[in-house]
């Protein structure tokens, strides 16, 4: 298999998805890897060592989607890598369709099939979004935060208290993995948290494994009681491949005092907030109602290198079998696997993606005859 590693374009996105050791392994096994020059950078990844591995550093992000089949990526392809692919590549990379109908139409346009990692499961579990969960999940208390302070426009809360006064409040909508992660940060920092989840198997674990946190059921009630006396909303929804659920309402918003703080960490799957827009690092927030909103689509990628290698950690097997039995073979056997694709042959195989644009799908099977 032809390999093919473009260098990241994305806005302030530093990740790369794959690194040196991963492209010995793949060349060990008989494949060609191709690495656009400098796609390592961001991440302290040299040419050097990409070329050590085995790898062939090409000039340009055209010449790996002309001599590369299985074209693997961290973030969705940019209208200018949209132009380059079609129906003979494979694009294994992070999606997000739900987020974009115009991605979304562009993507079906080039007739590739598009595996997203974010969708493919194992037992009920994302495997290949876990990790960035985890670390947009731990940067989000430390952000909202920073943010909180009164140089950034906040209400000049410090989390932790001091003794004699109070803690910062701190909710968090969603006990999912960027949830648990979120809270594990702020209850660290000293806050007072609580979290907001709807499965009570869940807030059963959450009860028994947070100590220093608090569940609640999360519903619009409870939800806008909690609202007035909290500092820093952090929203961590996931529903597998569909757009995020909206809820906090503008009106909601206006509960909290001025001042406070939202880290939506579901901006990628559209927010759970109705005031929430993608922003980037260079740029990352913006007011609504008087709330100071943190809304950066790639978190992750402020810590590239940490953020490279734990996504590598998870990738490199499906990677191996991609590339050792083809796509579709690969998915054939791998019914999990299969759940990541996203498109085929210029048709929706994401339902929930489908539901989300208004778009017809079918399902990964269907396409697979699995």
């Amino acid at each position: 298999m032809k390999i093919g590693v473009p260098k990241e374009i994305k806005n302030q996105e530093h990740r790369v998805s794959v690194i040196p050791s991963t492209v010995k392994h793949l060349v060990a096994r008989g494949h060609e890897v191709f690495v656009e020059k400098g796609a390592g950078a961001g991440s302290s990844y040299l040419d050097e060592q990409y070329e050590a591995a085995g790898a062939k550093v090409v000039p340009t992000a055209g010449d790996v989607f002309e001599e590369g089949k299985l074209i693997v990526k961290v973030k969705e392809p940019q209208p200018v890598e949209l132009e380059m692919l079609n129906d003979s590549h494979t694009l294994f990379t992070y999606l997000h369709l739900a987020a974009s109908k115009d991605l979304t139409e562009g993507l079906l346009k080039t007739g590739c099939t598009g595996i997203a990692y974010e969708t493919v499961e194992v037992n009920g579990r994302l495997p290949l979004l876990e990790p960035m969960s985890e670390i947009a999940g731990r940067m989000s208390s430390i952000v909202g935060s920073y943010h909180l302070a009164k140089h950034c426009g906040g209400r000049g809360i410090l989390l932790g208290g001091v003794p004699g006064v109070a803690r910062g409040r701190v909710i968090v909508i969603g006990g999912g993995t960027a949830g648990v992660n979120a809270a594990r940060v702020a209850t660290g920092i000293g806050a007072d948290v609580t979290i907001l989840e709807v499965d009570f198997e869940r807030m059963r674990f959450l009860d028994i494994t947070m100590e220093g946190a608090s569940t609640v059921y999360s519903n619009e009630a409870n939800l806008a009681e909690l609202l007035p006396r909290v500092d820093l909303v952090i929203g961590a929804v996931l529903v597998p491949g569909a757009a995020a659920p909206k809820l906090i309402t503008r009106d909601m918003l206006k509960l909290m005092q001025p001042g406070s703080v939202l880290v939506d960490i579901a901006v990628d799957q559209g927010g759970c907030a109705e005031t929430t827009r993608p922003t980037t690092h260079e740029d990352p927030t913006f007011w609504e109602e008087d709330v100071l909103h943190y809304c950066v689509a790639n978190m992750p990628g402020a810590y590239a290198r940490t953020s490279t290698q734990a996504l590598n950690n998870v990738t490199e097997k499906y990677l191996v079998a991609l590339a050792e039995m083809g796509p579709m073979d690969a998915m054939r056997k791998d019914s999990g696997l299969a759940l990541g694709m996203n498109v085929s042959g210029g048709q929706l195989t994401c339902p929930p993606v489908g539901q989300a644009h208004g778009i017809d799908s079918v399902t990964p099977s269907e396409i697979l005859g699995a």
